[in-house]
């Protein structure tokens, strides 16, 4: 693997007392499905794995994920950890637009770079954290590559395969919604879209007048061509790390994650509902996503002395029994703790916590 760019930049943020600047350096590195272009903030620590993200279709890291990683109190999350933020390819900022009749890789391809980064920054292990796409490139990763994966967040994951119904809504709101409509529809609630906040303004504008617009359709046709994950509870088919999945209240994907909990192992599985977060809460409420991301370092083994101050005040949480089938959860109980608790509690064996926020 030959290197192609390394460029270092340094970026432009408010900074807490007594913080220095951030140094990030950006590599692109050629896998067998292309060229990828990642960005690497801070240093490896010893012993810990790298936080690794993936973003969603018709953004690219930055645009998905820094107001999450710019947000106070996540600072004491990337002090402890090396993160590393993959741009899909042909969706890093100035990338050229693709030659016509280009063959775009498929998300599992997509997948298969991942090692190449890997082997190139000679990490080991890492806990990803994807949104959309992202969240199902991870997921196949992870089961093509377990021993890597130490954990996995994962917001607004689809891991099915579209079926014909599916398509046939596809195809016809293809004839009459423009490409930026419909990954915005993707991206956010009907609710958001029609309150047209400034949130939605700027993504809006970020998405229609991309130069790059050909590249975002062409990962859009991808993901839309997507295979079903096949997820099993108790079968080989599985995430075999801990989990955390999220989902916003009211977002497009709420029933596909309700569904992808009930398929995974309840006793390494927890599964996050968002109030107020809409279709994109890393965007919209990160300080609640940087307190349950927290917990679920602390649950890994991680940031023990990390104190709570959010979640811990209330929430309520429900437990679904490892023997249910269908899918189906039941309220069982609620749990309070005092702000200075340090851990995520745990459900039983067999039982997966659901935390509304």
């Amino acid at each position: 693997m030959a290197e192609l760019q390394e460029v270092q930049i340094t970026e432009e943020k408010p900074l807490l007392p007594g913080q220095t600047p951030e140094t990030a350096k950006t590599h692109s590195v050629e896998t067998p499905y292309g060229s990828v272009t990642f960005t690497v903030y801070g240093t490896p620590k010893p012993k810990r794995p790298a936080i690794f993200t993936y973003h969603d279709v018709g953004l690219n890291y930055k645009s998905c994920f820094q107001p999450l990683f710019r947000f106070g109190d996540m600072q004491e999350i990337i002090q402890n950890f090396v993160r590393v933020h993959v741009d899909a390819p042909g969706m890093e900022e100035g990338a050229p637009v693709f030659p016509l009749g280009y063959q775009y890789p498929s998300l599992d391809q997509l997948a298969d770079m991942i090692p190449c980064i890997l082997q190139y920054l000679n990490f080991s292990t890492i806990i990803g954290v994807g949104v959309g796409a992202g969240a199902y490139i991870l997921s196949r990763y992870a089961l093509n590559h377990p021993d890597t994966v130490e954990g996995l967040v994962l917001i607004n994951i689809d891991p099915n395969a579209k079926g014909w119904m599916d398509w046939a809504a596809h195809k016809l709101t293809g004839l009459t919604s423009s490409i930026p409509d419909m990954i915005l529809g993707h991206l956010f609630s009907q609710e958001e879209l029609s309150g047209n906040s400034e949130l939605i303004q700027k993504y809006r504008g970020i998405i229609q007048h991309a130069p790059n617009l050909e590249n975002i359709e062409l990962y859009w046709n991808s993901y839309n061509n997507r295979r079903d994950l096949n997820f099993e509870r108790g079968g080989e088919t599985t995430l075999k790390c801990p989990v955390m999945l999220v989902v916003g209240d009211q977002a497009p994907h709420e029933d596909a994650v309700v569904e992808c909990n009930s398929k995974l192992d309840p006793t390494q599985t927890s599964f996050l509902k968002m109030a107020d977060s809409g279709g994109q809460p890393q965007l919209t409420q990160p300080g609640k996503l940087t307190e349950a991301f927290k917990y679920f370092l602390q649950g890994m083994g991680y940031m023990a002395s990390s104190c709570m101050t959010r979640l811990s005040r209330s929430r309520t949480a429900s437990l679904t029994s490892a023997a249910s089938i269908d899918g189906s959860r039941s309220r069982s109980r609620t749990l309070s703790q005092s702000s200075e608790s340090g851990t995520l509690p745990s459900g039983p064996p067999g039982h997966t916590m659901e935390v509304s926020c």
